[in-house]
């Protein structure tokens, strides 16, 4: 299982941002390993109460920390939030249900103890990249869908009605792409994901509770999808789309073309980039919007990052 280098976390952490109070390693679980813990970033001086901004790190469900995503949650905490950003277990050591058992964890931390920050716990918005962006649309679904919880055996630990909004940045939201001939993942990541690998029919019924895209309830809350032609997951990011829209679901989204240079996989986690910065007032807006939060709120403007 790989975490990160020393030059990923220079990298995307060059230039910290010092308007946000960093608060890190809680342990949501209490069993003191790494996978278990999470860091709280909150805006300086904002008028409380603020929306939750709860994040998952990417890394094809087998590596990556949350700790390379320090500056991606500062540059959303200074836009009026609180954000949550946390780890998981992962593959092969660990199944798909063990990354959504500790998703709904985290969430049930956030219920307990993100008043103790300034966070509003009746306003939550989830969200990841990658892999992350996956778990985070699969614990949206099973908020609003009691057979996608019971499939994977959780009792959802946020409300329908206190979640408030999804950010999908290059996810993979429809697995179905991953059967397609000649798609970047081979289908054994699906099937390191499941406690019994499986083959043909079994595949693909499982993969049918691995799809954010088939639980999509008419109460769904608005998505915000960001991605590129250059993203791996670009066709699953347009398929999960249209089918937002099909069932009149709000989706907001921000889509490069090839043409955009720094709009490979997962480039919103590099705030140098200008695109970045693009997804990053995006985001901003759609947050404020969905929970309701006036832009007063704002603590300082996004380019000071």
């Amino acid at each position: 299982m790989h975490r990160v280098s020393a030059g990923e976390l220079h990298k995307f952490n060059a230039e910290p941002i010092d308007a946000v109070d960093y608060h890190f390693d809680f342990d949501y679980v209490g069993d003191g390993i790494r996978d278990h813990r999470l860091d709280v970033l909150v805006p300086h001086e904002a008028p409380g109460p603020l929306p939750v901004y709860v994040y998952f790190h990417g890394g094809g469900w087998t590596s990556g920390d949350k700790a390379p995503l320090t500056k991606y949650a500062a540059s959303q905490a200074i836009d009026g939030m609180v954000v949550v950003n946390a780890n998981y277990r992962m593959a092969t050591r660990f199944q798909l249900k063990h990354m959504l058992d500790d998703g709904n964890e985290v969430l049930r931390w956030v219920a307990r103890h993100i008043e103790e920050f300034g966070g509003d716990p009746r306003r939550i918005v989830l969200g990841g990249d990658s892999a992350g962006g996956h778990i985070a649309a699969l614990l949206a679904a099973s908020a609003f869908d009691p057979v996608l919880a019971s499939y994977y055996d959780i009792r959802p630990r946020v409300a329908p009605e206190n979640l408030r909004g999804l950010v999908q940045h290059c996810s993979i939201a429809d697995i179905s792409v991953m059967f397609e001939r000649g798609f970047v993942l081979s289908l054994n990541f699906l099937r390191m994901l499941l406690p019994e690998r499986g083959r043909g029919v079994v595949l693909r019924t499982a993969a049918r509770f691995m799809s954010p895209i088939e639980w999509l309830d008419n109460g769904f809350p608005p998505v915000f999808v960001t991605t590129s032609e250059r993203d791996y997951f670009y066709r699953a990011n347009l398929n999960f789309i249209a089918a937002l829209r099909g069932r009149g679901l709000e989706v907001d989204t921000l889509i490069y073309d090839r043409h955009q240079a720094n709009t490979r996989h997962t480039w919103q986690q590099d705030a140098a980039h200008p695109e970045s910065q693009e997804v990053y007032r995006r985001l901003g807006a759609f947050v404020r919007r969905v929970a309701g939060v006036p832009a007063a709120v704002v603590v300082a403007p996004l380019a000071a990052a």
